[in-house]
């Protein structure tokens, strides 16, 4: 990861990016990843005349330090604050490498950290804007406006550069907390908290297991007696799980591409879970589950900070009967007991709890493991162009369906041939 010294703007430029910002909208993005820093105490870098003599440095070697430095400040910054999530950590951004990624921050008075943003930028098809999108933002105590709002402030002056049409914030907030929800109105946000299944980028409804200071046998216990059950089953039965390097993601591809057509969702490609592995190291695991020496279900958890999720699973449709998604489950939920996490977050699930519903399974699946049925505040539009905004949020859920049909046409030509 290279970057620039820091110029009189106080934004911090990566090597990769195109200086013509214009140039840079222009053209496809998806080939360039970039990680800026735009690294301040307020909303004006002059309150801390030392911080720009520090990072104006046209010493390479000392420039290239600082921002060892800075990358190690942000990232304990952010794995130890509570609302800390893996996909505020530069680690992450490196996976969406079709976006280019900005990271944010603001210091208090003795120069530490104090909130933070990364950013995903990512140009809009067909028009001249892009979408500007921190995912799980911002890190910071959610309560503290002057600090959200010197954050927005540096949002802002990103939008102007990149030509960004709305800044996208899908924080972990639950949708109860009313006091944010006041806060983030009277910020100007508007938000979206309709989706009921996975319509929005991340999903609304998760389901969250406290394992804060339990062991093994305590969280076990208060499993539902069925769900204790079929993981018994799967060892009974000679389901083994064992943990998975990159060698072994082209297998788990294809059971995840048979998870795709089975359930009508689009995958992403085998690169892309390369890539993520790659670039999480140590905080992601792939695991795989075998029967009779043939893998039958993966799944890919990350932990980091005092969380892990639950991020990725995929199952054959050949001997579902032997429960190993039951067993994978457990097996991740040792990890982050091991880890000392204080929380297991299974993601989504569907907010429509009618057992007719296509994807209430999935509800009782993780419901088995009596987690928290938790229900966030939803996306949070933060709107810099409003006729693009309209014209885009329109289009949006049309496209992302389409591309699902799309998918499962493809699949279902290739299957018939």
């Amino acid at each position: 990861m290279n970057y620039n010294s820091k110029n009189n703007t106080g934004i911090m430029s990566g090597s990769n990016i195109n200086s013509d910002t214009n140039n840079n909208i222009n053209n496809n993005t998806s080939n360039n990843t970039s990680n800026n820093i735009n690294n301040s105490n307020t909303s004006s870098d002059a309150s801390n005349p030392s911080i720009n003599k520090s990072n104006t440095s046209s010493n390479k070697s000392n420039n290239t330090n600082n921002n060892k430095s800075f990358i190690y400040e942000y990232e304990e910054f952010v794995k130890s604050h509570p609302k800390g999530h893996f996909m505020q950590s530069i680690k992450w951004a490196k996976v969406k490498s079709n976006w280019i990624n900005e990271i944010i921050t603001v210091r208090d008075e003795n120069n530490r950290i104090k909130g933070s943003m990364s950013l995903l930028i990512r140009k809009v098809p067909f028009l001249n804007r892009t979408i500007m999108y921190s995912p799980r933002g911002p890190v910071c105590d959610i309560y503290d406006v002057e600090t959200f709002k010197s954050l927005i402030e540096k949002a802002k002056e990103l939008a102007v550069k990149y030509k960004s049409y709305v800044l996208k914030l899908d924080p972990d907030i639950e949708i109860q907390d009313t006091e944010f929800c006041k806060i983030v109105k009277q910020l100007g946000f508007k938000t979206k908290n309709d989706s009921e299944n996975f319509e929005s980028i991340q999903p609304r409804f998760v389901f969250r297991l406290d394992i804060k200071g339990k062991t093994e046998e305590e969280v076990l216990k208060n499993f539902s007696q069925k769900t204790r059950y079929n993981i018994r089953l799967a060892i009974k039965r000679g389901v083994t799980v064992r943990i998975g390097s990159k060698e072994d993601i082209p297998e788990f591809h294809k059971i995840m591409y048979e998870t795709g057509v089975r359930d009508k969702f689009v995958i992403r490609d085998t690169s892309y879970f390369e890539t993520l592995l790659d670039a999480l190291g140590e905080n992601a695991r792939l695991y795989l589950a075998y029967y009779n020496g043939k893998l039958i279900a993966g799944t890919i958890a990350i932990l980091y900070g005092n969380k892990c999720w639950y991020l990725y699973g995929a199952s054959s449709n050949e001997h579902r009967n032997v429960m190993p998604n039951y067993l994978l489950q457990w097996e991740m939920i040792k990890w982050a007991i091991e880890s000392g996490c204080d929380i297991y977050d299974f993601r989504g699930v569907s907010g429509n709890l009618d057992e007719s519903h296509p994807l209430y399974g999935l509800y009782r699946f993780k419901k088995g493991f009596r987690g928290k049925f938790t229900e966030f505040i939803g996306e949070l539009d933060y709107v810099f162009n409003p006729i693009t905004y309209k014209l885009v949020e329109k289009s949006e859920i049309a496209f992302r369906e389409l591309r699902r049909q799309l998918f499962v046409l493809k699949a279902k030509i290739a299957k018939e041939k």
